[in-house]
Order: C-alpha cells, then sequence, then structure tokens
C-alpha cells in the first residue's frame, strides 16, 4: 500500500513537472497554457486554498484537487506534446533532485493573498 502511495506521488510530481515544460510548448492551446499556468503556480505554492490545519478538509486539495486538476489539464494538452514534455520532466527530475523554485511567482502568491485579506478584512470592518 504505501508502495502504491509512493509511486502515485512520484507520478503527481512528475504531472507537476510536466506541467511546468508543457506550458512553454510552442504547440500548447492557450486554455491549457492558462490552466497550466495555474496548476504550477498553486502547486509549488506555499499558501494553500484550504489550510492544512483545519481537520481532514486541510489535505483536501493536496489529496483530491490538485490531482483532479492536473488530470483534466493534462487532457487539454495534445497528446504529443504531454509525451515530450514528460520525457523532458522525467529527465530533469533525475537531474535535479530539488523541486524548481520560482520566487517572483511566490512573491506575486503572497501578494495577492495579502491583498484578499486586506480587501475582506476592510469589506466586513465597514
Amino acid at each position: 500500500m504505501f508502495a502504491r502511495l509512493r509511486n502515485r506521488a512520484r507520478l503527481l510530481k512528475r504531472d507537476i513537472v510536466t506541467l511546468w515544460f508543457a506550458y512553454r510548448h510552442p504547440q500548447m492551446p492557450l486554455a491549457a497554457k492558462i490552466a497550466a499556468i495555474l496548476i504550477v503556480a498553486y502547486a509549488f505554492s506555499p499558501i494553500d486554498l484550504i489550510p492544512d490545519f483545519i481537520p481532514v478538509l486541510g489535505f483536501l486539495d493536496e489529496v483530491i484537487l490538485l490531482p483532479a486538476f492536473i488530470w483534466l489539464t493534462l487532457r487539454l494538452i495534445p497528446e504529443t506534446v504531454v509525451v515530450e514534455c514528460r520525457g523532458k520532466a522525467q529527465a530533469w527530475i533525475d537531474e535535479h533532485r530539488p523541486r524548481p523554485r520560482n520566487y517572483i511567482a511566490a512573491a506575486i502568491f503572497i501578494a495577492l493573498w495579502t491583498c484578499g485579506a486586506w480587501l475582506l478584512w476592510r469589506w466586513l470592518t465597514n
């Protein structure tokens, strides 16, 4: 059972990196490109849609939502692009064990969440 879960986690990581390579591919449709950028940014973001400290629901996005959105996004991408980018992703993972880091994307997400929290606070206090 644990070996199966470990394999699923490895495939999930590979598919996230696949989307990372795919969004820069010239044959990507616009809708798939936008979905891929959002999924990769969310996967690498330190901020979750549902905070992890909430019992049961906290891990819902990592266990159900993120894999479902990855699966849907991969369905939007042409099969030839997916195959090519999966090969690149696996080669990249084999070469670089740590995950890719994008500090600019992290800063943007932190700024967006901060602005959203500030706007919610302003709306609730007025």
